[in-house]
């Protein structure tokens, strides 16, 4: 087997991983349980675009996953902020 479908066939498992992940985001149950499923679809997509760029010999597509990393990062910033400040504004409240 070379590696070129090896790698094809691990990106395609990885694809196949995100269902679950779509399972978590639209049942839940807390919003933090969401936000670790959508950072797993950034992980994925970053691992799937560097086994593709490896398989297919596209050097750009390793761009475009440390694109998709950073964004990944900065959502997990935002919800992090979000979630303390609606958490400091609740403690005020009692």
């Amino acid at each position: 087997m070379s590696m070129q479908v090896l790698y094809s066939a691990i990106a395609l498992f990885l694809l196949l991983t995100l269902i679950a992940g779509l399972w978590r985001v639209l049942s839940g149950p807390t919003p933090a349980d969401r936000m670790l499923a959508a950072q797993l679809f950034g992980t994925t997509a970053v691992a799937s675009l560097l086994l593709l760029a490896q398989a297919f010999g596209r050097p750009h597509l390793r761009d475009v996953a440390l694109v998709f990393a950073l964004l990944s990062a900065v959502t997990a910033v935002a919800f992090v902020r979000r979630t303390w400040t609606a958490w400091k504004d609740d403690d005020a409240a009692d």
